[in-house]
């Protein structure tokens, strides 16, 4: 079976301000790195994601026009040490890898890298390949995102939404010091569609800039007494940052009716697959609009009690729609 190449299509990268980019959520990621300013990229081959580092690899020739540096790690766990390059400088990186065995491989950079905390914006983007047709064990990203408080994105399937979404990780990262991690699906991965291009953006400070200015805050490195010390900064500084900017920036999204007797709750990558199983009973349309009211979860980690609370308000009944087992949103909302 022959390869997927995307020389071609790689030329969309360069769309500006006022173009249309149209095209499959693989690209539209690569894009939205480029509109975010990202410093360098890495990664590890594994499905859903595996054309994300072949994009990255015939992109190279624009990368390195942008200063924006590339590898393509011997491992998980190589791609997760790039993320350091982020804790001491205004470095906005991205890896990307297949989850859950990815991640596990990496599980010891990013447990680091979660403890001290970045400057610049880190991003994982992880290929959650859960379900029928899965070829890995039935595990989610969602046990280690809370395992080391680090975010959860998971943005709905249509590309104006996951480059929205890819482009807020960063400024999400920033603004709470912390790793973002975004899952991506088969279904996400592979959606064709078209969204407003924004000009790409060329990194503040580049690789290449921050090793021939050498900087080191050893309260960063994860060692006796500052270990514990991350912790109580996690819990009283990063959080309530992080609540912050999901609920000023509203990552979450609402649709159907503002009242209603009956809601849903559902996490953003599963969003179309509700839609379709409404319209299918007659309550929905192939346009999303919804006759029940829904609260989309486009950030699974964490949760904002306040629009959780705001969204159940006046309802007899609220179904939560999760994929896996346990089912980590419902018993976080129940806490």
């Amino acid at each position: 079976m022959a390869e997927r190449s995307f020389k071609k299509e790689i030329e969309k990268l360069r769309l500006g301000s006022g173009d249309l980019f149209e095209g499959e959520g693989i690209l539209a990621v690569t894009k939205a790195l480029l509109q975010s300013g990202v410093a360098y990229i890495g990664g590890y081959q594994g499905s859903p994601i595996s054309h994300l580092m072949d994009v990255f690899a015939d992109a190279d020739p624009l990368l390195r026009e942008l200063g924006v540096h590339f590898e393509s790690n011997a491992s998980e766990a190589a791609a997760a040490a790039m993320l350091a390059a982020s804790v001491n400088y205004p470095l906005r990186g991205a890896v990307a890898w297949k989850s859950v065995v990815g991640t596990n491989v990496a599980s010891d950079a990013l447990s680091n890298i979660a403890s001290g905390g970045v400057t610049g914006g880190a991003v994982v983007i992880v290929g959650e390949d859960y379900g029928e047709g899965s070829s890995i064990m039935q595990e989610r990203t969602h046990a280690f995102a809370m395992k080391s408080q680090m975010w959860l994105i998971d943005p709905r399937p249509n590309l104006a939404s996951i480059v929205d979404l890819v482009e807020a990780a960063f400024d999400l990262s920033e603004a709470s010091s912390t790793p973002v991690m975004v899952e991506l699906r088969v279904r996400a991965c592979h959606v064709t569609g078209s969204f407003a291009a924004r000009d790409n953006r060329r990194p503040a400070m580049t690789v290449g800039a921050a090793a021939a200015n050498p900087r080191r805050d050893v309260d960063r490195i994860v060692l006796p007494p500052a270990n514990f010390l991350h912790e109580v900064e996690k819990v009283e500084k990063r959080w309530p940052a992080a609540l912050r900017f999901i609920a000023d920036h509203k990552l979450n999204e609402w649709f159907g009716p503002e009242e209603g007797e009956v809601g849903i709750i559902v996490q953003g990558g599963l969003y179309n697959t509700l839609n379709r199983a409404l319209e299918l009973i007659g309550l929905s349309d192939a346009h999303g609009l919804s006759q029940l009211p829904l609260y989309c979860l486009n950030v699974t980690y964490p949760l904002l009690p306040d629009e959780i609370v705001a969204f159940c308000s006046g309802k007899k009944a609220v179904l939560v729609v999760e994929e896996g087992q346990p089912e980590f949103i419902e018993h976080e909302l129940n806490t």
